[in-house]
């Protein structure tokens, strides 16, 4: 789906190709109709204007019941075409639109959200490397596939509507043709050729002229797209940080980013109403001129040499007009073509950058040194990272991290530490291959699943035993061991609402505080016994006896695993008894990461004695009177 033509063809041919050509079909029928049914018109529209001219006629009997009988038929017509088969046709094709919408939102979330972590690489493209991510992936995949598809609808449903008229319609026309004076050698054709010569004339040279004004229209409609797109973006981003605006003061600041971002669209929005206000006045003289001059004035010639009857000069230019309508439909929806062509744009664009990050690796190349290597070895040998070095974008780009070997051990608890910007985060981000450039080998203990716990906890809009139950499904875990991890973590006064999506009519990650989020994030990981455990700043938000409690409940309900940790803290926390949590650490120093076991911890009354703020003298005496006792 990474060309227009690509895009237009996929549901067609996909596993539900039977659902899509049964809708196309069944169109296709109706607009036949529909375009029978206009030649139907012309002819009606003929005998009610022939009976109004003759009503006084001597020779017409029944004047007044053959105009009545016309304009009924007239009505009959207007309401079988119109409520019938246009109706009927509105109703298919709303619900091929629906349908087809349906499967390429599926397509494109199940391609985001894979296990290669789509929708996180596809983000990462940088302008100077020449590869542009996609901005605004959620109006992309609502807005533009939505738009897109309904668009595509309707213009083949207008290819298909001048095809079938100029069937119908020119073989009624050449069927009542009639010899031209000064035309003779065309024969019988002379009317058919001179209405098939004016629309020939005139449409194609009004279509090259709306063909220009839909370019420019697709580029305003682009340009409009991706700046009403970055405001939405701007304003969901700041609805999410709102407590942080309000704390800081930073309205203001926020208003004039607001009013920065508002002034692209207006601009272009602007210029898109000059735009279109001129196709607008342009659409409309063309369709006076078509309607009222173009349609009748091939008809007139052999009107006026008493070729036709005021009834057959009628039904004839309304057939013209009819011929002009269907065929002049390209111009009539000119703006939509240019809003198709803007929305498929940006569709084959995130279809672009879906299939470019497949492979991350050779993605990432693309723009600098990608060469991490991840491989399994046996559970008994833990985790190995091997000659690892993290950098930034560009060829040259020097490492700010390297580690020559590490090695963590089943079991085994390790403490990272190091300077704010040091690369502890990177490095954990690198082991679970999300860290884009740099090299090195990664080697993960064979069948042991992983868990990366973050600082920032966002919850989705789903049921608290869902959330819990998170990565996995909710119908993976039964609702007494979701409870009791939920109570192991300190969360047990939610235990009763594990089937609700929301609370008192507020969504959980409205309902839980910083510090609740993270006691989820350990009922999870008390759920899930995963083999390894990385924790990013998970306990940022908690109090140090919440800390404490926090470690207490992973070491005492997942004995096994292997923990790799990043905090704030200098040392790692202890547990109420002064017993240590954490058996290594990883120390991070001049952008080189060392591993040695952790040193053993001073007693905790030492601790208190050297927090005092007292002579060392004095500190020296009190400590010594402790090791004699």
């Amino acid at each position: 789906m990474r060309t227009f033509w690509g895009l237009m063809r996929a549901y067609w041919f996909s596993d539900r190709w039977k659902e899509a050509w049964t809708l196309t079909l069944v169109i296709a029928l109706l607009t036949a109709l529909s375009s029978k049914a206009g030649v139907w018109f012309a002819m009606a529209s003929g005998e009610l204007v022939n009976s109004i001219a003759f009503f006084h006629d001597a020779a017409n009997i029944n004047p007044l019941q053959t105009l009545l009988t016309n304009a009924g038929i007239l009505v009959l017509l207007v309401v079988l075409k119109d409520a019938g088969f246009t109706g009927v046709r509105n109703l298919v094709s709303a619900t091929l639109h629906r349908k087809w919408r349906g499967w390429l939102n599926s397509q494109f979330n199940r391609a985001l959200l894979d296990g290669n972590h789509t929708h996180f690489h596809a983000q990462h493209g940088s302008v100077a490397g020449g590869i542009v991510a996609p901005d605004n992936i959620d109006q992309r995949i609502q807005e533009s596939i939505k738009d897109m598809t309904g668009g595509a609808i309707g213009l083949a449903m207008g290819v298909l509507g001048v095809a079938t008229s100029l069937y119908f319609v020119g073989e009624n026309l050449i069927g009542a043709s009639v010899e031209v004076k000064g035309l003779e050698f065309l024969g019988s054709y002379g009317s058919a050729v001179l209405a098939f010569l004016a629309v020939a004339t005139y449409v194609p040279l009004n279509t090259w002229i709306a063909v220009k004004l839909g370019g420019l229209l697709e580029r305003l409609n682009i340009r409009m797209q991706q700046a009403e797109g970055s405001y939405r973006s701007e304003l969901t981003t700041f609805l999410r940080r709102s407590f942080h605006v309000a704390a800081s003061h930073g309205e203001d600041v926020q208003k004039t980013m607001h009013d920065k971002l508002y002034v692209d669209i207006d601009k272009t929005w602007g210029r898109l109403n000059v735009v279109n206000t001129s196709y607008m006045s342009f659409e409309l003289i063309y369709n006076f001129i078509g309607a009222r001059i173009v349609s009748y004035g091939p008809g007139l010639v052999p009107f006026i040499h008493n070729g036709f009857d005021l009834k057959g000069y009628i039904t004839g230019s309304e057939m013209v007009a009819q011929l002009i309508s269907q065929c002049s439909w390209f111009i009539h929806v000119m703006p939509a073509i240019a809003t198709l062509r803007a929305n498929s744009q940006r569709v084959t664009e995130l279809a672009s950058a879906i299939e470019n990050v497949q492979q991350p690796q050779e993605f990432y190349r693309q723009t600098g040194r990608s060469d991490f290597s991840y491989a399994t070895q046996n559970p008994v040998f833990g985790l190995t990272i091997q000659k690892l070095e993290l950098a930034h974008q560009g060829e040259d780009a020097t490492p700010f991290l390297s580690a020559a070997n590490l090695r963590f051990r089943r079991g085994e608890w390790t403490f990272l530490k190091g300077e704010s910007g040091c690369g502890k985060t990177s490095l954990i981000k690198a082991i679970n291959g999300l860290w884009p450039y740099g090299r090195g080998t990664i080697v993960f203990p064979e069948g042991v699943t992983s868990f990366y716990a973050a600082q920032e906890v966002k919850l989705q809009q789903v049921s608290l035993k869902q959330l819990v139950c998170l990565p996995g499904s909710e119908n993976d875990h039964t609702d007494v061991l979701v409870a009791a991890a939920l109570h192991k973590a300190g969360l047990g006064e939610f235990i009763g609402h594990l089937a609700d999506e929301s609370r008192e009519g507020k969504l959980w990650d409205q309902v839980l505080s910083g510090g609740q989020k993270q006691k989820l994030v350990v009922a999870r990981i008390i759920l899930q016994q995963p083999g390894l455990l990385f924790l990013d700043e998970a306990t940022g938000a908690l109090d140090p006896e919440g800390k404490i409690a926090f470690h207490e409940a992973i070491k005492v309900n997942c004995p096994d695993v292997t923990v790799i940790s990043v905090m704030h803290e200098a040392v790692p926390p202890r547990s109420l008894s002064g017993e240590e949590f954490y058996h290594s650490v990883v120390a991070i120093s001049d952008g080189v990461a060392t591993k040695k076991p952790l040193a053993p911890a001073l007693p905790r009354e030492l601790t208190t004695i050297l927090a005092q703020p007292r002579p060392a003298e004095d500190k020296w005496l009190r400590f010594r009177r402790l090791k004699q006792k």
